[in-house]
């Protein structure tokens, strides 16, 4: 290797190795870290080698969003932004203005709207989008892209009316207007579906927006179409994929998957390594699956959607192929069914080295927190900002073991941050804030014995993200890693991604 090949990064370097925690420099080439120590140290390793004075700058691991929709939130930068929307006026208002901008009959898609800031006593019925969208079919999605709200030209092009059976595991909602889980896909499948173009380029704008913010890898959850990891493929392929990519298969594509003889671990900068499923629906739209009691202003126990024995049967079948079993599970029932179902399938994940992931796990009885021993919970601290009121409204019994941080990190579990893109936004500052203040948006914290350090957030947000899927080289800078970082001004400020692994 030449020493044109070699670079030395000087700056603040947190490590994250507890063998050297700090340092001054990192000598790195081939795409590699190749020694950490003092400057002087390094610089005598590689008297030729490029330098890159950060001086002034913390250099940790790159940042890992550990739950993305990562194509899906390539499409929402070009969508009709709803979040941050507090009434249905202004709803109404953002919809006509981009309804103005769009040729009559084109379908209007968008969402991040939250059914609680709306000032409505039940669901949104479509005669409210039909005042200012009789030309367009519209499909908004809520923030937790689990309700979606259509106008009666949407429903009328995709069949739905009064009559409709309910899917399984959905319900269409009565006035018309709102649908509910699986029922979403109802009026999604009218939408004509994007050309191989727009699916790639979207799927750039989304990798290429997380590398901007900082990120230099992510874990793409699935609840995508298929044409949606093969252009993540296509771009690592192409040397164009800027983000390293762990992607899920959806469960019911795992099959395909063994009669394909498809398997994880590619090395590459995209690879599938989990299989998805859903335990429940979501807090917002009032289908998180709950014990009893249930939601406090009486709109039930929530929708229970994949069940514990399909999770069980096809988790094991997973295993035995290589892949890690990832669970959406958001209710404290869903949870509770969740860890039974993993109970039977822990000793067959020891074996094949893997680590069983629940995604969520954000409303927590207290005997079950226990039992997140060895699993990685993969949480999303952002939400907590704008589900504090909702929690205090609808889940009171539960605030306490709501987004239990602390309690989960020291019964053992791996915690690993995402933020969910696109139900909420990549965002690391916000994400620092919400972990380490717990502060909700309405100003009051929301069980703020579960705060953790900046130190702690970091890991989170690196090497747990790293260890939770195999990927021993990334996550920490040591000798042998990949050279892929973030540059900050300070922990938890602006963030900035520094990769020097050879890829784009």
């Amino acid at each position: 290797m030449t020493a044109a090949a070699l670079t030395v990064i000087l700056a603040d370097v947190q490590t994250l190795d507890p063998a050297q925690p700090r340092a001054e420099a990192v000598l790195v080439g081939g795409g590699r870290v190749l020694a950490v120590g003092d400057h002087t140290e390094m610089r005598a390793l590689a008297p030729q080698a490029t330098t890159l004075d950060h001086r002034d700058r913390l250099l940790t691991p790159g940042l890992c969003d550990a739950h993305t929709h990562l194509v899906s939130y390539g499409f929402s930068l070009s969508q009709l932004n709803l979040h941050g929307v507090s009434s249905v006026p202004e709803v109404q208002r953002r919809l006509e203005e981009r309804c103005a901008t769009v040729p009559a009959g084109q379908w209007v898609v968008g969402g991040g709207f939250l059914l609680s800031q709306l000032g409505l006593d039940g669901y949104p019925d479509a005669a409210l989008l039909d005042r200012v969208s009789p030309h367009h079919p519209v499909l908004l999605y809520s923030r937790d892209l689990h309700l979606a709200w259509a106008n009666s030209l949407a429903l009328r092009l995709a069949g739905v009316h009064e009559d409709t059976p309910d899917p399984e595991g959905g319900q269409v909602v009565r006035p018309l207007g709102t649908l509910l889980e699986h029922a979403t896909g109802l009026v999604a499948r009218a939408i004509p579906a994007p050309d191989w173009q727009g699916t790639l380029e979207a799927a750039q704008r989304g990798a290429a927006d997380l590398r901007s913010r900082g990120f230099v890898s992510t874990h793409t959850m699935a609840y995508e179409s298929p044409e949606s990891p093969r252009a993540l493929a296509t771009l690592a392929h192409q040397g164009e994929l800027p983000l390293r990519v762990w992607a899920c298969l959806p469960h019911d594509r795992l099959t395909l998957a063994r009669e394909l003889g498809l398997g994880p671990g590619s090395g590459g900068r995209f690879e599938f390594g989990g299989v998805k499923f859903f335990a429940d629906g979501a807090l917002g739209s009032r289908t998180a699956w709950l014990h009893a009691p249930g939601f406090a202003d009486g709109s039930g126990t929530g929708i229970a959607l994949d069940s514990p024995e399909l999770i069980r049967e096809l988790g094991r079948e997973a295993l035995q192929l290589g892949f890690t079993p990832v669970t959406h599970a958001i209710g404290d029932r869903a949870n509770t069914e969740l860890l039974n179902a993993y109970d039977d399938l822990r000793t067959l994940a020891a074996q094949r080295g893997l680590r069983l992931r629940v995604e969520h796990a954000q409303h927590l009885r207290p005997e079950d927190i226990a039992r997140f021993e060895g699993l990685t919970a993969s949480v999303q601290p952002i939400h907590l900002q704008a589900d504090g009121q909702m929690i205090r409204t609808l889940l009171p019994h539960l605030e306490a073991g709501s987004y239990p941080f602390r309690r989960l990190q020291d019964a053992g579990a791996l915690l690993a941050f995402g933020s969910d893109a696109p139900v909420a936004a990549p965002d690391v500052q916000a994400t620092f804030r919400a972990a380490t203040t717990r502060l909700a948006d309405d100003g009051l914290p929301l069980a703020a014995d579960e705060a953790l350090t900046p130190g702690e957030v970091l890991h989170a947000y690196t090497r747990s993200p790293a260890l939770a899927v195999g990927w021993h080289d990334e996550g920490h800078i040591v000798p042998g890693a990949r050279a892929a970082f973030t540059l900050w001004d300070t922990l938890g400020g602006q963030a900035e991604a520094l990769v020097l692994d050879g890829g784009r």
